[in-house]
């Protein structure tokens, strides 16, 4: 944790009394629940101990022939076994990204311990990120459609590909009716979506599953990767995404995420949850210029002014880490300019799963909730020491056990998205 704060950093807002040690009034929105679909372990405890190992879930495509591509190199999920995790009802009219949220947004209720039977029937809403929709569900409509006429598109192909299909889907299946929504706003929407949940529960709603999962890990979903320009083409999972050292040269796809239970502290403690922690602050900004670090810097310090929190508070930070040299620069420099030249540790876990779209974000935040429960750091893999124009106290090789309080959370989306949020432990 750095010791001194820069002086244009907010000093910590006076707080009002809060209830019985449940934390502050910035800490009114707790997670209760977890539920992950992550390259490196399907479950939240599986992935947990993998992030710990640094075992990563990069390798190459198997979904799909990716051999006639420049990049060959993905996150998948292991053992997703569709026909036996969802309804066979379902199966007809979900695509790839739907079937892995439905099964993080069970894990993370269950988690939860919440009766959903014991809520007011609007009590409860959905809201999610995405960023590509169905792609996979909409090339095989497309192929079909033109192989073979317009007779054999699946009627679902009106809402499978949908960005919103995941809140809907997710909502009929758990029967949530309260307030529900979506974020398009690519890596950084997982951190839009439980602000935007942050905001329901401050106009009363008790409870919302939230956070992202994406999938796009078909050849249509690669060739717009891959038309962005920013994927590495290397072939050695080890080597092709590097965030912050002086030879990243571009970033791995990958899929998956995770939907977490924001409750109302209130809600929370009366029925005897124990939450994971509060998200404290929140703030997105807008850049188009991913090599300028203000709009990022701007974000980070409007979401330690809406916690109430000194920079000096700050114990860890997980880095948006995009892999490549100018924005990984341009981060490193926002961070120097908020805590110091190396004044804080950062982590990019997501080394071990690759860029999510709009799950990365909310998997960031779940480790950053897990680093603060169980007092540790988690590795960034295969990166052995930062740039030296990155200025940075990266953690590399292995977790560091730390006095964990409070986390940063960094993303940013193509297209100028920025967006931070202030993780505390639970009280």
């Amino acid at each position: 944790m750095s010791t001194t704060a820069p002086a244009h950093l907010p000093s910590a807002a006076p707080h009002g009394s809060a209830p019985s040690g449940r934390g502050t009034p910035a800490d009114r929105a707790v997670v209760t629940g977890i539920g992950v679909a992550a390259p490196n372990g399907l479950s939240t405890p599986v992935w947990w101990e993998a992030v710990l190992r640094g075992e990563s879930g990069i390798r190459p495509v198997s979904r799909f022939e990716s051999g006639r591509y420049p990049s060959s190199l993905a996150g998948e999920v292991p053992g997703f076994v569709d026909a036996d995790l969802i309804p066979s009802r379902l199966l007809p009219q979900t695509d790839r990204m739907t079937r892995l949220a439905l099964v993080a947004a069970e894990e993370a209720l269950r988690d939860s311990g919440i009766g959903l039977e014991e809520l007011p029937e609007y009590g409860a809403g959905v809201i999610t990120a995405a960023s590509a929709g169905g792609f996979e569900f909409g090339q095989r409509e497309l192929e079909a459609l033109w192989s073979k006429g317009g007779q054999h598109v699946s009627a679902y192909q009106s809402f499978a590909w949908f960005y919103a299909v995941n809140t809907g889907q997710i909502s009929i299946r758990n029967n949530l009716r309260g307030p529900s929504g979506v974020l398009v706003t690519e890596q950084a929407g997982g951190l839009d979506a439980v602000a935007q949940a942050r905001r329901q529960l401050r106009r009363g709603v008790r409870l919302v599953v939230t956070g992202g999962v994406d999938s796009a890990l078909c050849p249509w979903g690669w060739a717009a990767h891959i038309a962005g320009g920013r994927m590495s083409t290397g072939d050695r999972p080890d080597r092709a995404y590097l965030p912050f050292s002086a030879d990243a040269d571009g970033h791995v796809v990958g899929e998956g995420g995770a939907l977490l239970v924001l409750e109302d502290a209130d809600s929370a403690h009366a029925r005897g949850a124990r939450p994971y922690g509060a998200v404290a602050g929140y703030a997105a900004t807008f850049d188009p210029d991913p090599s300028d670090p203000s709009g990022l810097r701007r974000a980070a310090e409007l979401a330690l002014a809406d916690a109430g929190a000194a920079g000096d508070e700050v114990d860890v930070v997980f880095a948006d880490a995009a892999g490549e040299r100018d924005q990984d620069r341009a981060e490193a420099v926002a961070l120097a300019d908020l805590f110091g030249p190396n004044g804080v540790p950062v982590t990019a876990p997501k080394t071990m799963t690759g860029r999510l779209s709009a799950g990365g974000a909310s998997l960031d935040l779940a480790a950053a909730l897990l680093s603060l429960r169980d007092q540790v750091v988690p590795p960034t893999v295969n990166v052995t020491a930062p740039a030296e124009d990155c200025p940075i106290d990266l953690v590399t090789g292995r977790p560091r056990p730390l006095a964990l309080r409070t986390a940063l959370v960094l993303a940013r989306g193509r297209g100028g998205f920025n967006a931070a949020a202030v993780v505390r432990a639970a009280s």
